[in-house]
């Protein structure tokens, strides 16, 4: 069956957008405000219809009819580590969602978030979110999935809010977990430790033998490229990484002691495809990882999508 459409909002460093092309969505538009990600999606995808502005002044009307409304707008109004003003945070992009349902009447909505938004604080703010999608003829869903069940050696859980049109909402399911495919930081980053030859590589490969804790560390208020608070340090200190900064290459031969990581490899750890390149200097490329939504959870997310909107059209047509 041919490629389904979509347009991304947020889009970022291209985590959701990969996901998604991998899933057999055709990416129509992809919004991103920031500068140096755009960047790097035109670096990785010359095709690709890249849009840099705000998204309070994007207009979807030209994309009307289009298959797949996605993206993740951003979640310092809901995270823990921030002040959870939620709908007071003027960064919540929440709102701007239901206009461009109106402009461009997509099929189906897919947006990711992170685990604070289900919590008991903002249980008004998802109810009234969700009855404003039924009222445009969505059946909604929020749901929080881990990127370790689905092939990410990475914990990272994330909330995902799904949306159908009510005639295809109810062929729609949540992806299985992939009990098939559970890597490790050491599976994943052997290749990139070794790459200039460190003597200790397979010693810390048996040693980094579990998954990663949550990448953090992409705000742009925070100083520095590293692995996040006091406890992040700690956890990545038992996978023997260390957490302080990011480093500019891997470890040389003759290193001794826990090695940091490089943005390459922290993409390794969100999923990107190893020939992925990331725009600007070390800061500014990992902040783009840290805030990116791993491809493997998007694709398995969006092959549930489009399963339902095949299962939808087979049933018109009189094939199931």
């Amino acid at each position: 069956m041919s490629n389904y459409t979509s347009v991304e909002i947020c889009a970022g460093a291209g985590g959701q957008a990969i996901g998604l092309e991998q899933a057999g969505f055709e990416h129509l538009a992809l919004v991103e405000i920031d500068e140096k990600a755009c960047q790097t999606l035109i670096t990785n995808r010359p095709s690709w219809n890249v849009i840099n502005c705000d998204l309070k002044l994007f207009d979807a009307t030209p994309y009307k009819g289009v298959d797949l409304l996605a993206g993740g707008v951003p979640c310092q109004p809901f995270s823990t580590g921030g002040k959870q003003l939620g709908a007071d945070d003027e960064r919540d992009l929440f709102p701007e969602i239901p206009r461009l349902v109106r402009e461009c009447n997509p099929k189906a909505i897919m947006i990711e978030n992170v685990p604070g938004l289900l919590s008991p604080a903002f249980e008004k703010y998802r109810n009234e979110f969700t009855e404003e999608m039924d009222t445009l003829g969505y059946k909604g869903y929020w749901q929080l999935l881990n990127a370790s069940d689905y092939g990410v050696p990475q914990l990272r859980p994330r909330v995902i809010f799904v949306a159908l049109l009510k005639e295809y909402a109810r062929f729609f399911q949540w992806p299985a977990p992939d009990i098939f495919t559970k890597l490790t930081v050491g599976d994943v980053l052997f290749e990139e430790m070794i790459s200039r030859g460190w003597q200790g590589a397979y010693e810390w490969r048996n040693k980094a033998n579990a998954i990663a804790p949550t990448l953090v560390g992409g705000s742009k208020k925070h100083g520095g490229p590293d692995l996040g608070p006091t406890r992040s340090k700690k956890a990545w200190a038992q996978l023997h990484v260390d957490g302080r900064g990011i480093a500019d290459e891997p470890p040389a031969p003759d290193f001794v002691g826990m090695p940091r990581l490089t943005v390459r490899m922290t993409a390794l750890l969100q999923g990107f495809p190893p020939d992925w390149e990331f725009a600007g200097r070390k800061t500014p490329a990992y902040r783009q990882v840290g805030n990116a939504f791993p491809p493997p959870v998007a694709k398995a997310v969006g092959e549930s999508i489009k399963k339902a909107l095949d299962a939808a059209l087979s049933k018109r047509r009189g094939i199931a």
